[in-house]
């Protein structure tokens, strides 16, 4: 072609499968412009006038253009008119084919063939991101990563692929933060709906002893630890709380600090620590094994001073005279429970009684002798005092921390 550089000799030409297109003009690399019509092959059209032969393929402005630019490349000589990826003279205008023996022409020397279309789209895109061997001077595209700026495009580009995982961590933030926070002063979960009696899972701790008249506990209080105690409850009438105001008003001439008792009751076995989740368990088999007993009477008419085994307490009770089979029966039971549990059993020859005023410390040697005679003699003069301290028991009473559980006593005739 009359486009090929000097000492360039065009390519030979290649055998095609019929003779009538070896007659093709060539163009210029040898190569015969050819475009398929079905199964046969047909040559290009004549070039119009004014265009070169060797560029048939461009036509009007785009052409002249591509051209134009490709006489620059080869006026300037190597070194300005770039290398792959340089201006766009240099990367539409391709070395052709040189002849056997001579040297390839150097690189931006002006050279023309047909790119092909994903070529010519290669090299738009190198060109847009600034690549390639020499560049050119002002080339459009991006800033070059080594610069600053292009530091700051590639963390840029980086931010709008992962700004969404960002997003969704920040709101996940925003919507546990809060969550986390209330989480923090809300009260525990209530106890399992299993659990009779009070419904609140966590037993009130308070370990002032002035708050409870000086009283000390027996044993250290654990999270976990529920005091648990057996007893049989006593419903106090209007004579016995009478009864009750005389002889601690008596008492209190021979010791001061006595108070007397608001709750009464009859022990059946000691304050024992029952694990919190041992609870259920324990009052079932209670339930179980106290469910054949009836209800029975007793008489409690003699005064006694009880001391607690810590000797921290002082009790003035009444002692059971009457009725201690059927107790006896009892605490059988109740131990057989706590020995399920490997727990401490009741006294050996327990003093069965109601207590009816306590003080805090040893004091049994004040209110035993004159004092505890003067009592006595109060509750045998006492009007009614047969009927009244001859007691019905109705039913059996267990307390676990503040929850209480109920076992009534069945009738003779039920």
């Amino acid at each position: 072609g009359d486009r090929c550089p000097p000492g360039a000799a065009p390519a030979p030409a290649r055998r095609t499968q019929r003779a009538a297109a070896a007659a093709a003009p060539l163009t210029c690399g040898g190569r015969r412009p050819r475009r398929r019509q079905g199964r046969g092959l047909r040559a290009a059209p004549e070039p119009r006038a004014g265009v070169e032969a060797g560029a048939g393929w461009e036509e009007g402005r785009e052409g002249r253009e591509r051209r134009a630019g490709a006489e620059r490349a080869e006026r300037a000589g190597p070194g300005r008119g770039g290398g792959g990826g340089g201006g766009a003279g240099a990367a539409r205008a391709a070395p052709c084919r040189a002849a056997p023996g001579t040297a390839p022409p150097p690189p931006g020397s002006g050279g023309s063939r047909r790119v092909p279309r994903h070529e010519r789209r290669a090299g738009g895109v190198q060109q847009l991101r600034g690549g390639g061997g020499g560049g050119g001077r002002g080339e459009p595209g991006r800033r070059r990563a080594g610069t600053p700026w292009g530091q700051v495009g590639a963390v840029w580009g980086w931010w709008r692929q992962e700004r969404a995982a960002f997003l969704l961590l920040f709101l996940l933030f925003l919507v546990l933060t809060p969550l986390r926070s209330r989480s923090a002063g809300r009260p525990r979960l209530p106890a399992p709906a299993g659990l009779l009696g009070d419904p609140e899972p966590e037993e009130a701790v308070s370990d002032d002893s002035s708050r409870h008249g000086g009283r000390v506990r027996g044993f250290p209080h654990e999270r976990g630890n529920w005091a648990t105690h057996v007893y049989l409850p006593y419903i106090a009438q209007e004579e016995f709380l009478e009864l009750l105001e005389l002889l601690v008003s008596r008492a209190r001439t021979y010791v001061p600090s006595l108070a007397a008792m608001e709750e009464f009751h009859l022990s059946l076995s000691q304050c024992v620590v029952l694990r919190y989740h041992w609870i259920e368990p324990f009052v079932r088999s209670l339930r179980e094994r106290l469910a054949a007993f009836h209800r029975f009477f007793c008489v409690a008419d003699q005064v006694k001073v009880y001391t607690n085994q810590n000797k921290t307490r002082t009790f003035i009770g009444l002692e059971v005279s009457a009725g201690h089979f059927q107790l006896l029966e009892l605490v059988s039971e109740v131990d057989g429970v706590l020995e399920e549990f490997d727990l401490p059993t009741f006294y050996k020859d327990p003093s069965f009684h109601i207590s009816l005023a306590w003080c805090v410390g040893d004091l049994s040697g004040r209110l035993e002798g004159q004092c505890l005679r003067e009592l006595q003699d109060i509750v045998d003069g006492f009007e009614d005092s047969a009927f009244l301290l001859r007691i019905q028991w109705e039913q059996i009473r267990c307390k676990s921390g503040n929850k209480y559980f109920s076992f009534p006593l069945s009738t003779p005739d039920g």
